[in-house]
């Protein structure tokens, strides 16, 4: 089933959804719900922005998707397109995707998985639009002849980017390859650490945080058992409990992204249960 989206939305439902907003959206800055300390939002899960990646809800549109998380306990988003397209900062999908994630108190911190290419105008396309919806980091699977561009965009916009593992036969697989990829670059260009893809090619995600320290930009945390099979978090071979301490050492900051691909019609009660993984891996912190 393709996932749903909201591009659809009417001018008239975008100007509803603004205005039953408390206060004016500031677009230039973070899409934030609240301007409160972000402890109790992290209380749970130690000191990290609990999240999801928000593909784990393709099966909902933008709107279903924003109040599942809410339900969840969760304020913090890394967004796939399906949920919220790229698009110009003063069109009627940016304003409505910015204002509900708002009214909803989601703050969208991340966004991917997005392709690189060595067209920089088109490259610079997804980091205005980062910039202007108050994105703190890009998920990405960039091609090779891609980095000299990548190498200006991080240092003009200050928005850095995960390159994203995605499974055995994939270019970036192994650890080793994508840190190759990365020496020499700015220390902006990364990881996004997807727990899942590095178990299937049998990799240690615990070894990639060590590895990547401070160049981590995103982790996409999910569990695999014998490298075949995604599972509820706990019930696979991810050290979870291991893999938040590098974590905490390194006072990582940005969006640990839950992200669960199974179950897709109805994956909340297994989220749930994925998230009290989290709960009991972080209480040993």
């Amino acid at each position: 089933m393709r996932p749903r989206d909201d591009r659809s939305t009417t001018r008239r439902e975008a100007i509803a959804a603004a205005f039953s907003t408390a206060g004016a959206l500031a677009l230039g800055g973070r899409a934030r719900a609240v301007a409160d300390d972000d402890a109790p939002k992290k209380a749970s899960y130690g000191p990290f922005k609990m999240g999801i990646q928000s593909y784990s809800l393709r099966h909902y549109k933008l709107s279903e998707a924003l109040d599942k998380t809410r339900q969840l306990g969760l304020h913090y988003w890394e967004s796939f397109n399906a949920h919220i397209p790229v698009a110009p900062e003063k069109s009627e999908s940016f304003q409505y995707s910015a204002t509900l994630a708002k009214k909803l108190g989601v703050d969208v911190i991340g966004y991917g998985v997005v392709g690189f290419t060595k067209d920089h105008a088109k490259n610079e396309q997804l980091f205005k639009f980062a910039k202007a919806f108050g994105i703190r980091y890009l998920s990405c699977d960039p091609d090779p002849d891609s980095f000299d561009s990548l190498d200006k965009l991080v240092a003009e916009y200050g928005i850095p980017v995960g390159i994203h593992n995605h499974g055995p036969g994939h270019r970036y697989a192994k650890i080793d390859t994508i840190a190759e990829a990365i020496k020499g670059h700015h220390e902006k260009i990364g990881c996004c650490i997807d727990t899942g893809h590095f178990l299937r090619s049998r990799e240690d995600p615990v070894r990639a945080a060590e590895v990547f320290g401070k160049r981590i930009y995103g982790v996409h945390l999910k569990d695999v058992k014998d490298a075949k099979t995604f599972t509820v978090l706990g019930r696979g071979d991810l050290r979870t409990a291991d893999l938040l301490k590098v974590l905490a050492g390194l006072k990582y900051d940005d969006c640990l992204a839950l992200e669960y691909e199974e179950n897709e019609q109805d994956p909340i009660p297994d989220i749930r249960a994925c998230l009290e993984a989290v709960q009991k891996a972080a209480r040993g912190l």
